[in-house]
C-alpha cells in the first residue's frame, strides 16, 4: 500500500512560514537542511502517539502560486479541536480566507485558507452535530 508518511509546503519566507504553522498549530521545526542541500525543516505536527503525520517546509524553488489559480498539488488539512479559535488564530497571522467555514452534516466542520507563503491547507473539527 502506498501510505502518506511526509508532506512538504513549499514556502517563500522560511522564519515567515516557521512562524506562521508554529503559532497556528503549534509545530515545531527541526533544521534539516544539511541533507536536503537547501533551506528544509522538518515539521513534528504532534505526538506521535496521535493520528496524523510529520512533514517539512522547504524553499519554494520556483514562482509562489497565483491568487485564484487552480490548486497544483495537495491540500494539506489539519485537524483542530475549536474551529472558530484556530480559524482567529490564522487570521490574526496573516492567513486569509479561501473557502469559508461549511458543515460535513453529522461529521465535522471543514473550511480552507491561504497560509503566508500562497498555499492552500484546510482545517477540520470532527463535530456528529455539525449541519
Amino acid at each position: 500500500m502506498g501510505r502518506l508518511v511526509h508532506f512538504e509546503i513549499h514556502v517563500d519566507d522560511m522564519d515567515r512560514a516557521k512562524r506562521f504553522y508554529g503559532e497556528a498549530f503549534g509545530w515545531t521545526f527541526e533544521d534539516w537542511s544539511s541533507y536536503a542541500g537547501m533551506p528544509y525543516f522538518g515539521a513534528v505536527t504532534g505526538d506521535a502517539k496521535e493520528m496524523g503525520i510529520n512533514g517539512a517546509l522547504m524553499q519554494r524553488q520556483g514562482p509562489s502560486p497565483e491568487p485564484g489559480s487552480a490548486m497544483n498539488g495537495y491540500a494539506c488539512t489539519m485537524g483542530v479541536e475549536d474551529y472558530d479559535a484556530a480559524e482567529a488564530k490564522i487570521l490574526a497571522l496573516g492567513g486569509k480566507v479561501a473557502l469559508p467555514k461549511y458543515a460535513l452534516p453529522g461529521m465535522a466542520w471543514q473550511g480552507y485558507y491561504i497560509d503566508t507563503e500562497g498555499n492552500i491547507f484546510g482545517i477540520h473539527q470532527p463535530d456528529e452535530n455539525a449541519k
